[in-house]
C-alpha cells in the first residue's frame, strides 16, 4: 500500500510566501511515509489565489527529489496533447522519472469560460480526453515523426525527442463508466476521486466489465483513490474544522480508528495507492495522528 500527499496549490491572499513555507516544515517530517506528491490543475477558485499546476510541479520536482509527483488529475482541455507530451517527456527527464501523468476530462465550467476555453457537453470532453491519451501514449512510446488525424486534435510530423524513460505512469481520474473505459483501454491506473467504499464497490464490476471489452486483465489495471482525510480523537472534531465539507460520503473521516478500519475496506478491494489531502497537517497533534496512528496499521 502506497501513499500520495495532496496539497492546494493555493497561497493565502497577500502572503505566498506562507504557501512555500508550510511546504518546507510539512515535506521533511512526510519523507518516508509518503511517496509521491500531488496537486489540483485549476486557475481560479472565485478571488482565492492559486498558482497554476504545472510550473508548481516543475518547481517541486527540482525542490524535492525525494517524492514522486504529478497532477491529479490535469484538464485535458488546457494544453494540446501534443504540447502536453513534450512537456511530460521532459519533465520526465529532469525529475529522472518521477513523473506520474494523471489526467481527466474537464469539468469547471467558469474557469473554461474565464480563460477563453469553450465548454463542450461531457460527451465532446470525453471524447477529447480519449484522443489526448491516444496522442500522449504515441508520443512517448513510438520514434517520431508522428501524425494523427483526429476529430478534435491533429498532429502531422510531430517528435518528442528526446522520449521519456521510463514512459510516465499514466492514470485516468473518474467514476463515469465511459472514463472507466478509458482507463481500462490506454491507462496503467485508474484514480476514483472522493469516493467512500460503497461508490468504489458499485465501480468495480464496470471496472472488470469494460477490462472485459478491451481483452484486458483487470488486475493490470491498479485501482487508486484521491481524496480527504480528517482525523481526530473524536469523530466530532474530525468533522468540525471543513465546517461539513468533508463527510464521510466522499471523505475519510473519523478517529483514527475509524479512518483505519475504512482504509482496510478500501485495500481488501483492491485500492494499493491513496493520494489524500489532509486537513490540519500543520498541527502537531493531527500530524502525529496520522503518522503515528494511522499509517502504521494500515501498512501492517
Amino acid at each position: 500500500m502506497t501513499l500520495g500527499w495532496f496539497y492546494q496549490p493555493a497561497p493565502p491572499k497577500n502572503t505566498p510566501q506562507q504557501w512555500l513555507d508550510e511546504l518546507e516544515i510539512i515535506l521533511p517530517s512526510l519523507t518516508g511515509h509518503f511517496k509521491s506528491l500531488w496537486m489540483t490543475d485549476h486557475f481560479m477558485r472565485g478571488e482565492t489565489p492559486v498558482y497554476e499546476a504545472w510550473t508548481v510541479l516543475s518547481y517541486a520536482a527540482a525542490r524535492w527529489p525525494q517524492f514522486d509527483l504529478g497532477p491529479i488529475v490535469l484538464g485535458q482541455s488546457y494544453r494540446n496533447p501534443a504540447m502536453l507530451a513534450k512537456m511530460g517527456a521532459t519533465l520526465q527527464h529532469l525529475s529522472r522519472g518521477r513523473l506520474m501523468m494523471a489526467i481527466g476530462a474537464g469539468w469547471k465550467e467558469d474557469e473554461y469560460l474565464a480563460y477563453g476555453y469553450s465548454f463542450p457537453r461531457p460527451k465532446i470532453r470525453l471524447e477529447q480526453l480519449e484522443e489526448s491519451l491516444i496522442i500522449l501514449k504515441r508520443m512517448w512510446t513510438e520514434p517520431g515523426p508522428i501524425s494523427f488525424q483526429g476529430k478534435y486534435y491533429h498532429i502531422s510530423e510531430a517528435h518528442c525527442e528526446p522520449m521519456p524513460q521510463p514512459v510516465p505512469t499514466l492514470i485516468v481520474g473518474g467514476g463515469g463508466p465511459t472514463t472507466i473505459g478509458l482507463a481500462a483501454r490506454y491507462a496503467d491506473w485508474w484514480n476514483l476521486p472522493d469516493a467512500n467504499f460503497e461508490k468504489l464497490q458499485s465501480r468495480l464490476p464496470i471496472v472488470r466489465d469494460q477490462c472485459a471489452r478491451v481483452g484486458r486483465d483487470p488486475a493490470t489495471l491498479r485501482l487508486t483513490w484521491f481524496g480527504r482525510l480528517a482525523v481526530a480523537r473524536s469523530e466530532a472534531a474530525a468533522l468540525a474544522p471543513s465546517n461539513g465539507k468533508w463527510t464521510q460520503e466522499k471523505a475519510l473521516v473519523g478517529t483514527p480508528e475509524q479512518v483505519v478500519a475504512e482504509m482496510q475496506r478500501f485495500i481488501e478491494a483492491g485500492v494499493d495507492y491513496f493520494m489524500m489531502e489532509i486537513l490540519g497537517l500543520t498541527d502537531p497533534e493531527t500530524k502525529a495522528l496520522v503518522l503515528e496512528e494511522v499509517l502504521p496499521e494500515v501498512r501492517g
